[in-house]
């Protein structure tokens, strides 16, 4: 397999990781209707988070990873901080889209740690990098998958929130209410989902 052609899986696999749509995706949709750097930020915090869970499988952690006790205290957490989220989204619905911009409530290092402590504490994210590096270092090149995934996830979060932002005149405070509520009910599931299957075991 050549160089190029490692490159572009390693970027069907960074968008297969980036694109789907979770609560990070619905926290840089709602930011970016308000300010393209503090989205951006969001997204930048998660793509961090996985770079520390990459950094520490390839180190050798794995093994202290894949502990089911880890991956309970990580789904709690993580479970928690989604219906926070939640919370904090419904509470913001009624901010109007062109006056929000003065808001000095949250700032672009806020959200990028916010970005990074959701995808930190989401289990998910180790299982996906634990196969995902299981998978890669079968391959010729390592290094090269690994760097188009990290190109696919970057284009991802500075691009997508860029075209929401962009049409953002679009949509209506109306509107804007409406998606903030169901972004806020989508989250709190996931967050309850994820509590659920860590104590059903």
């Amino acid at each position: 397999m050549s160089v190029l052609a490692m490159f572009f899986e390693g970027m069907i696999l960074g968008f297969g990781a980036a694109v789907p749509l979770g609560p990070i995706n619905l926290l840089i949709m709602n930011e970016a209707l308000k300010s393209y750097k503090k989205a951006v930020a969001i997204g930048f915090g998660a793509m961090s988070a996985d770079m520390t869970y990459l950094l520490l499988i390839l180190y050798g952690i794995t093994i202290y990873l894949k502990e089911a006790i880890f991956l309970s205290i990580l789904s709690t957490l993580g479970g928690f901080f989604l219906i926070y989220l939640a919370y904090l989204i419904f509470r913001g619905r009624d901010s109007h889209i062109q006056k929000v911009k003065v808001s000095k409530k949250t700032t672009a290092l806020s959200n990028y740690f916010k970005g990074y402590i959701l995808t930190l504490l989401n289990p998910y994210t180790i299982l996906f990098w634990l196969s995902v590096t299981t998978y890669s270092t079968t391959t010729q090149s390592f290094g090269i998958t690994i760097f188009g995934m990290v190109f696919a996830i970057t284009l991802w979060v500075a691009i997508m929130p860029y075209f929401v932002y962009v049409k953002r005149t679009l949509i209506s405070d109306r509107l804007s209410s409406i998606i903030a509520i169901i972004s806020s009910i989508i989250i709190l599931i996931f967050g309850l989902l994820l509590l659920v299957k860590t104590f059903s075991y």
